[in-house]
């Protein structure tokens, strides 16, 4: 899928619940921005209250909406175009006396989020994911007890519309969904399709349309394949990564990456967003994947991207 719409997008940076100046970056991928359940663990805020959605208010630890927009107009002045993580297949798993980042509250035991307004009408019927060779289970259940969604529902996809209508009118130039394979491609199909064009008044093109690339983990071997959603738009390639990391691990040769791309189960790469480790894959332990935390190792694979002829 050839993203026409943003010819200058061929790198991403994604900055996660970070402060950052910048220079001369093209784009930047920025945390969720609406508003999440306050989680307090040991006194410290983790990472991933973040995912954890309670409305769709923009205002968490990182500002209000003003502070936003105004973040994402000194961005497009200088060329910087914003993608935001969005979490459109949950709301957040059960905590009594909820509270969120914008003041608003929320019974989420019982599927209750007023700010919305959500109830137990909008969502799936509570499961856990046990098989994730159940597609059903997969996209109909609870990841991780976070209270699923039902996209199906005309109601819900208004509301997820609506807010992403907001980014939009806040100068944005596309998303990255979070969570995809956990929803039907029947269902985000029209959710995408509903959303607004970007606005020239942001420096778009007239009828540009929002960039979408969705989060799916497929390494193999699950009922759910990253195929199903390349019509949507692009998909996060998270082999990308944990394949580099196998060869500068020692795990296989390098020499193989000769024909590093479809023959080792790549989509194309006008399908794809590559990244050679994210937040989620620094803190998954076990997996091998090359960080920050083995500078030396980290520096030479980053290099190595730019030498790669993916897809030759």
């Amino acid at each position: 899928m050839e993203d026409t719409d943003h010819p200058e997008a061929d790198t991403r940076l994604c900055l996660h619940d970070k402060n950052t100046h910048f220079g001369s970056s093209t784009v930047k991928t920025v945390s969720p921005v609406n508003e999440n359940l306050v989680v307090l663990s040991d006194g410290n805020r983790p990472w991933w209250e973040r995912y954890q959605p309670i409305s769709y208010n923009i205002t968490t630890r990182s500002g209000n909406k003003a502070q936003f927009k105004d973040m994402v107009r000194r961005c497009n002045q200088k060329g910087v175009r914003v993608y935001v993580d969005v979490v459109l297949n949950h709301m957040s798993g059960d905590m009594r006396n909820a509270r969120g980042t914008a003041g608003s509250t929320a019974d989420p035991v019982n599927k209750d989020y007023p700010a919305v307004p959500f109830d137990s009408r909008h969502f799936h019927t509570s499961c856990g994911i046990q098989d994730y060779h159940d597609a059903n289970q997969v996209r109909n259940c609870e990841l991780v007890g976070l209270h699923d969604l039902d996209q199906s529902s005309t109601y819900v996809r208004r509301k997820l519309v609506d807010f992403l209508d907001t980014l939009v009118d806040c100068g944005v130039a596309g998303f990255r969904i979070d969570a995809v394979k956990h929803m039907s491609p029947s269902d985000l199909g029209p959710i995408y399709d509903a959303v607004k064009n970007l606005s020239s008044v942001n420096g778009f093109k007239d009828g540009a349309r929002p960039f979408f690339y969705q989060e799916v983990i497929d390494l193999g071997g699950e009922g759910i394949s990253k195929y199903e959603y390349t019509h949507l738009g692009r998909i996060t390639e998270f082999r990308f990564g944990a394949e580099l990391s196998r060869a500068f691990r020692g795990q296989n040769a390098i020499k193989w990456l000769k024909n590093f791309g479809l023959e080792w189960g790549l989509v194309p790469s006008e399908d794809a967003v590559v990244f050679i480790d994210n937040h989620d894959t620094q803190r998954t332990s076990g997996n091998n994947i090359l960080t920050y935390k083995d500078p030396k190792l980290y520096k030479v694979k980053y290099m190595s991207v730019i030498f790669i002829d993916y897809d030759t």
